[in-house]
């Protein structure tokens, strides 16, 4: 089944995204959550280059690629985020986490991967997808360990670069992928009302992503972000009934609560993040930048 095209305002790959970011960056730093802190400018643009491509693979792979193929490249991310944090951190994954992250994928899979099927263009925007968004997660983790960051320091530094370079990159690329221009939309009243709502969730939704990540890993992110794929599946037969709740759904979402349990057990029975960490390329300033970690993160506890 493929995805359908829908109207400009469904399709847009920035609309309802990034765009109410900055207003809300400058009323957390007037109410004081952000500090001042400096983030490199070489740094800053290749995480805003990251998380741009992931935003706007994730949409273009969700509209030329079937419903099913979209899901299993999100769950490739875990496996790829592992193998990031294996080549550049040197991480070593205890055998109970390898195997509880397997059984969270098969759940997972065996809940949401109906019909699979790929053409070319499909497969290189999933590919696009995955691994910006996974470069992505894990720089958050990274500059947030690097520079001593808080989760709403980082923010602040960021969403502002990725606001801006979305607002001037995102109405050609959307012209250029769906020949129709955001501007002639007939826009009214509930319309700009789900945008701005939209807005307000995805500000929410990237300040857990930057707390989580900069306090776990990218892995356990991603982990734990399948659950939500469990809450759509339960609200939606609480609100919508039977349909799309079959056995095979049932049986899915048993085994990956189970997997995220196993998950969070062989993460408490091992050392942080349920793996062995071998010495870091930053582990010289370690020490020295502890003080200020703490002090950053301090900001994070009063969410």
């Amino acid at each position: 089944m493929k995805t359908c095209q829908g109207d400009p305002l469904q399709r847009s790959l920035l609309a309802h995204k990034q765009p109410a970011k900055v207003p809300i960056v400058e009323i957390l730093r007037w109410l004081g959550y952000i500090q001042a802190s400096q983030l490199p400018l070489s740094e800053l643009l290749k995480f805003v280059l990251f998380a741009n491509f992931s935003i706007v693979g994730m949409n273009v792979s969700l509209m030329w690629n079937s419903v099913g193929f979209y899901q299993i490249a999100k769950l490739s991310m875990i496996p790829v985020s592992c193998f990031l944090e294996v080549v550049l951190d040197k991480v070593r994954y205890s055998r109970d986490t390898k195997l509880s992250i397997a059984v969270v994928l098969l759940g997972v899979a065996v809940c949401t991967v109906t019909d699979v099927s790929v053409n070319a263009k499909g497969f290189i925007a999933a590919v696009v997808a995955v691994w910006s968004t996974s470069l992505q997660q894990y720089y958050v983790h990274f500059l947030q360990q690097r520079y001593s960051l808080g989760s709403f320091n980082l923010l602040g530094h960021t969403a502002p670069a990725q606001a801006v370079s979305l607002l001037l990159v995102g109405p050609f690329l959307d012209y250029w992928l769906t020949e129709k221009r955001v501007d002639t939309y007939a826009y009214s009243f509930t319309s700009v009302l789900f945008i701005i709502l939209s807005c307000s969730i995805a500000v929410g939704t990237n300040l857990s992503q930057f707390i989580c990540i900069g306090r776990f890993t990218a892995v356990s992110f991603q982990v734990l972000g399948h659950m939500k794929t469990i809450l759509v599946l339960t609200l939606g037969f609480i609100f919508f009934g039977k349909e799309g709740l079959n056995l095979q759904v049932i049986v899915g979402m048993i085994i990956a609560v189970a997997g995220m349990i196993w998950y969070g057990n062989a993460k408490a029975s091992s050392k942080p993040g349920g793996k062995e960490r071998r010495s870091l390329s930053m582990n010289g300033n370690k020490a020295q930048k502890h003080d200020g970690l703490s002090k950053s993160t301090e900001v994070d506890d009063k969410v």
